[in-house]
């Protein structure tokens, strides 16, 4: 049985929302959870509910507290809910951003319902999904010493987190990692928890972010 992906979509523009509500409320593991017109909607929401979202679609231009700062809180509040941003802006510069802050993807307004629809749900499977392009931004930041480039490197990984961090970046969940290396599930999670906190990553997607920076992976 496929398992729903919960999904709060939050933008000030409410035809653009309504639109996006139609299309993907017809998906069949779709949940549309709930509707927020700017992030201090949507935070007041999160904090209220007892069926948090898997995934939170986020404009970033919105009144009271946008999309950036948005993001920022529910990764402190909310760690386990994964952000796509959805926006019609396409400058390096706000890619990299929402990057930094924890977005699991980035895509633009003029992307197809499919590209939509399949974004989530690689976000949903393994928790990030970048495009060739944001691929590239992650990595030109990383060589031009942006805000977006980790102080840290591979040296303070030993070879088996890198192993591990490697098999993440592929979409391997524990059990197959562990079959893999040869070691149990617990100890896979372990290495995870320990990647998490040498990178200083706040999810799967800032591991990926990180093994991008150091050409651990290429994604291709």
């Amino acid at each position: 049985m496929t398992k729903t992906i919960k999904i709060i979509l939050v933008d000030d523009e409410e035809l653009f929302r309504k639109g996006l509500e139609f299309i993907l409320s017809r998906e069949p593991n779709f949940s549309i959870l709930h509707e927020a017109n700017n992030g201090q909607e949507l935070i007041a929401f999160l904090r209220s509910t007892y069926e948090l979202p898997d995934i939170v679609i986020m404009d970033l231009k919105m009144p009271i507290i946008n999309g950036v700062e948005a993001t920022k809180i529910i990764h402190k509040e909310f760690p386990e809910i994964k952000i796509i941003a959805l926006t019609s802006y396409h400058s390096k510069a706000f890619i990299a951003n929402m990057i930094d802050v924890g977005a699991s993807s980035y895509l633009l307004k003029n992307a197809s319902p499919e590209e939509l629809i399949a974004t989530i749900n690689e976000v949903a499977c393994k928790g990030f999904y970048y495009s060739d392009e944001v691929v590239s931004v992650i990595k030109e930041a990383s060589l031009s010493g942006s805000k977006l480039k980790s102080c840290l490197d591979k040296s303070m990984l030993s070879e088996r987190e890198i192993e591990v961090l490697k098999l993440i970046c592929k979409q391997k969940n524990a059990v197959e990692i562990g079959d893999y290396l040869f070691i149990s599930p617990r100890t896979v999670e372990g290495h995870r928890t320990n990647l998490l906190l040498k990178t200083n990553s706040r999810n799967v997607a800032g591991l990926v972010v990180f093994a991008l920076q150091n050409d651990l992976v290429s994604l291709e």
